[in-house]
């Protein structure tokens, strides 16, 4: 069974950071793309970042380049989102997703993990 598990949110001040991490059970990161995605209230999921596991080449939508880093530690079977100089518009849950190839489409994306919320004060 593939289990994916988000953890690393909380509530912040505007211009802090926070760390999301996304580990694994049942697969490899070796042969997934990871992508993270957030949703707030009332509005669509979006991608946010993904991470290639073909050649580790990573992506940002633009709200976020910059201040985001996604990256991956395959020894531990985690990916990881660094997340600075946030903004009280990146509160959101945040979910990590696995999928056959890099897409900022959710329905490309086989497993998800459960969410994690983060929330950034003004």
């Amino acid at each position: 069974e593939v289990q994916l598990v988000e953890s690393g949110g909380g509530l912040v001040q505007a211009g802090g950071s926070l760390r999301l991490s996304c580990a694994a059970s049942g697969l490899t990161f070796d042969d997934y793309a990871i992508g993270w995605f957030r949703q707030a209230p009332e509005k669509e999921r979006e991608g946010v970042s993904c991470i290639s596991s073909s050649d580790g080449s990573t992506y940002y939508t633009d709200s976020v380049e910059g201040r985001f880093t996604i990256f991956s530690d395959n020894a531990k079977n985690r990916v990881y989102l660094q997340m600075n100089s946030l903004k009280p518009e990146d509160t959101a849950v945040y979910y990590c997703a696995a999928g056959y190839g890099v897409s900022w489409a959710p329905g490309d994306y086989d497993y998800w993990g459960q969410g994690t919320q983060v929330t950034v004060s003004s």
